[in-house]
């Protein structure tokens, strides 16, 4: 099919988790409704500010895909589709649901500030609708670290709208953002987002190291004392995350390009294992398969 005749209309870039490689990209917002966190570069271009698309057009567009495509996964875009309002969801739910009856998974970002005003009753409404997971960049669970990068949240925050989804049965992905606090923070920010996890037990979570393609200045406006860790920092940091982590059943990956280590398993069960192959990473690099900087993909 040409990308004249695509049945979605896209405003780029387009994001998506990497396991949503396969899914259909559905579009509900453009952009991020904050915008603000300093690390992330992904929504700061001037066609990318934030808006909610037009619901007749998204509705049109479900019912094109479903004449035109076999579809088993739909990832809601762009960077929290969750912020729009419930009814809103559970109408592009139900579209989905009667247009394309083979998707077996929805799936959206989140942000923690989009469920402050939702329900568990709410969120269970668009689980039973169809919603199955989210994606909830946490980034830290150190109120330290999220205040220096304008993260908008909290460890209390955070949690709040994990155990929310929780509650609801809506599985929650979780990200972390390895060496956001620089050398100064690192400690703290990996014994708190371990805690983080601890609490709210999501069912998987992965790790991603920050950076920064296109420079570090607006990062540094509001964190400009920080110095990056090194490749050993940052293994010694995901060393000290795994120890803390007291997890019963939460697939773990550490698999994104940004990684230079790639590490899998379900903790608790694999957690030595991770933590050796951490181990061996910090002492005999030259035998751990490192990703190299230009297999990273940035």
């Amino acid at each position: 099919m040409s990308s004249q005749s695509f049945p979605i209309s896209y405003i780029e870039p387009v994001f998506r988790p990497p396991s949503e490689a396969h899914s259909l990209i559905l579009p509900l917002t453009n952009g991020c409704s904050w915008n603000n966190c300093t690390f992330c570069e992904m929504y700061t271009p001037a066609q990318k500010k934030f808006r909610a698309r037009d619901e007749a057009q998204v509705l049109e567009e479900i019912r094109r895909c479903g004449e035109t495509l076999i579809v088993q996964r739909v990832f809601l875009a762009d960077g929290d589709a969750l912020v729009l309002p419930t009814r809103r969801l559970l109408t592009v739910l139900a579209a989905i649901r009667q247009a394309m009856p083979t998707v077996q998974r929805v799936s959206s970002y989140c942000l923690p500030r989009n469920l402050r005003k939702k329900s568990v009753t709410e969120l269970q409404e668009l689980a039973d609708a169809g919603l199955q997971l989210v994606y909830v960049g946490a980034e830290s669970g150190d109120d330290e670290v999220l205040a220096r990068v304008n993260k908008g949240e909290t460890y209390e925050s955070t949690l709040s709208a994990l155990d929310k989804l929780g509650q609801a049965g809506i599985a929650r992905s979780v990200m972390v953002l390895n060496g956001l606090g620089g050398q100064a923070l690192s400690a703290q920010h990996a014994d708190h987002s371990a805690r983080l996890m601890n609490a709210a037990q999501p069912e998987f979570l992965s790790t991603l190291v920050v950076s920064f393609p296109q420079g570090e200045a607006r990062f540094r406006a509001g964190f400009p004392d920080y110095q990056p860790l090194a490749q050993d920092q940052l293994f010694v940091e995901v060393e000290r995350l795994l120890a803390g982590l007291e997890l019963q059943d939460t697939v773990f990956r550490s698999d994104h390009a940004s990684n230079y280590l790639v590490l899998k398993g379900t903790l608790g069960a694999d957690k030595a294992r991770l933590l050796a192959q951490v181990r061996q990473a910090i002492e005999q690099p030259q035998q751990a398969r490192l990703r190299q900087e230009w297999q990273r993909g940035l």
